[in-house]
């Protein structure tokens, strides 16, 4: 049996630990550093909102210990951290017989690296690295409700391996057949997220239809440009999420969006902020026309305010220029 340390324990961390541990039957370590308030809520109740840790999973702060014990790595944070933390486990030891499963959607914005880039950066071998992403929110999980879900790699044995692995009556997995797809997409999707809660805020639901359909031509553009298949954007990681993040009251980047039209302060993390502003700079890099993109940036990172009516008008503002764009084919 495969030990498995899972590195982060917020709510898709504490997530995959109890799914490894509840439904596949492993041996997993929980990791959480000891000053962070989602390990200090599982240590001293032994619960998330999210979940209860079960019996089958060791709590640790350790991250020396969770990485030497460990054959499969998960890794579960904020994406923008990746790079400082792959060398803070680099540090715990030798890790070059070890499995990285990169279980977070992000690019790098600084450099416009997809996180299994920043993994080969700092020295992990490529045929060593997997990604886990598609469509779920942990509540419906829990609650029993199954959903698919993918496993990428450039090493197909090991992907097939994972996948075979994981799967159970909760989680089909599928196969990933582009990294660079499969990663960009699952990125790519809490942007349109943010926008869809822009729509929503602003009373404009009915146009998440189009932001569906343009978005996912907008992201295989830029699969595309960077050397991926453009068809990945309407698989699971990208289209095939859309339901899940577009929709769904769970979704933070959708929340996101909602509450910054109305000028509420959203508390969670959405990674869709800094991947608009990565997605944005990769579009001016490689001359990728990303005009949703670009908008939800504006909306995101705009010096106008962002309370009360003026905020609500500027967002509706950039939506509606959006529509003042020039008539073209749609493919």
């Amino acid at each position: 049996m495969e030990k498995i340390s899972v590195l982060g324990c917020g709510r898709w961390g504490s997530f995959i630990a109890w799914y490894l541990a509840v439904k596949k039957g492993k041996q997993v370590c929980s990791w959480g550093p000891e000053e962070d308030y989602s390990y200090q809520v599982l240590k001293t109740t032994g619960k998330n909102e999210y979940v209860t840790l079960d019996k089958g999973i060791e709590l640790t702060c350790d991250l020396a210990y969770a990485v030497r014990r460990a054959e499969i790595i998960v890794i579960s944070i904020s994406s923008q951290g990746l790079r400082g933390f792959i060398e803070k486990i680099k540090a715990c030891g030798d890790v070059s017989d070890k499995i990285f499963v990169l279980c977070m959607k992000g690019i790098e914005v600084e450099t416009g690296d997809r996180l299994s880039q920043i993994l080969i950066d700092a020295g992990i071998a490529e045929e060593k690295i997997a990604v886990w992403v598609g469509p779920g929110h942990i509540q419906d999980f829990t609650a029993g409700i199954p959903n698919c879900m993918v496993i990428d790699s450039r090493n197909v044995a090991l992907k097939m391996m994972l996948a075979d692995d994981f799967k159970s009556e909760l989680i089909r997995f599928y196969y990933g057949n582009d990294l660079i797809g499969t990663e960009i997409g699952a990125a790519a999707k809490n942007v349109m997220g943010i926008a869809a809660g822009v729509l929503d805020g602003g009373g404009l639901s009915t146009l998440k239809g189009p932001l569906m359909s343009r978005g996912a031509r907008e992201v295989a553009r830029l699969i595309k440009a960077l050397g991926g298949n453009e068809l990945s954007a309407y698989g699971l990681a990208h289209l095939g999420d859309y339901e899940t993040t577009l929709f769904s009251r769970h979704s933070h980047n959708r929340m996101y969006g909602e509450m910054l039209v109305k000028g509420q302060k959203f508390e969670k993390l959405a990674e869709g902020v800094m991947t608009a502003a990565a997605m944005k700079k990769l579009g001016e890099k490689l001359g990728v026309d990303l005009p949703i993109t670009e908008a939800v940036y504006d909306i995101c990172f705009s010096e106008s305010p962002q309370s009360g009516d003026d905020g609500r008008n500027m967002c509706m503002e950039r939506i509606a220029r959006l529509f003042s764009r020039d008539t073209k084919f749609e493919f």
